[in-house]
């Protein structure tokens, strides 16, 4: 999988360059993410392999099925896409295009995985804090995870906080092997 996001990464930034320059970053942002799920359906993915429906047909279904309105930006690049026989990347350059996304809207993603279920305002106190960490708004997902014992978990793009009962446990336990 990771070789098929490093493939489809040059077209997300083609597709978020056309975005930006067309002043729809949402909108295009939007349709690609329909179409990513679009592209990912079994049905779908044994027509697009079809070679008795030309190129042209396909992306008009897909874009049809989409709700049309696709961007002609986006059109072209799913016509390429398929023409190609790349239609398989949609479902990871519409993952990377919200990534930039996110990123050009100043906001970051947090996983925060809880030994217990946070209250609202627990959870709210946690976002203004990592919000005020990165200067990015915050939209975070939280999880509960039994074995944790106590404490969280918070992920951030690449940064981890280990402030679990279970990872304090682990430092512990290493530490007196060594």
């Amino acid at each position: 999988m990771a070789e098929l996001t490093t493939v489809a990464r040059p077209y997300a930034e083609a597709v978020f360059r056309s975005a930006a320059d067309a002043k729809d970053v949402a909108g295009f942002g939007a349709k690609l993410k329909s179409l990513g799920a679009i592209a990912a359906n079994a049905q779908m993915a044994s027509l697009v392999g079809n070679p008795n429906v030309s190129a042209a047909e396909k992306a008009n279904l897909m874009s049809s099925v989409a709700g049309g309105n696709v961007p002609v930006a986006l059109a072209n690049a799913v016509l390429l896409l398929i023409g190609n026989g790349k239609a398989s990347l949609l479902p990871f350059i519409a993952e990377h295009f919200e990534r930039l996304q996110r990123e050009h809207d100043g906001v970051v993603k947090a996983t925060i995985t809880s030994a217990f279920p946070m209250s609202d305002a627990d959870k709210a106190g946690l976002v203004d804090v990592l919000a005020k960490k990165y200067g990015k708004r915050v939209e975070a997902v939280v999880t509960v995870d039994e074995s944790l014992i106590g404490g969280a978990r918070v992920q951030v793009g690449d940064d981890v906080v280990h402030a679990s009962v279970r990872d304090t446990l682990n430092k512990m336990a290493q530490a007196l092997v060594q």
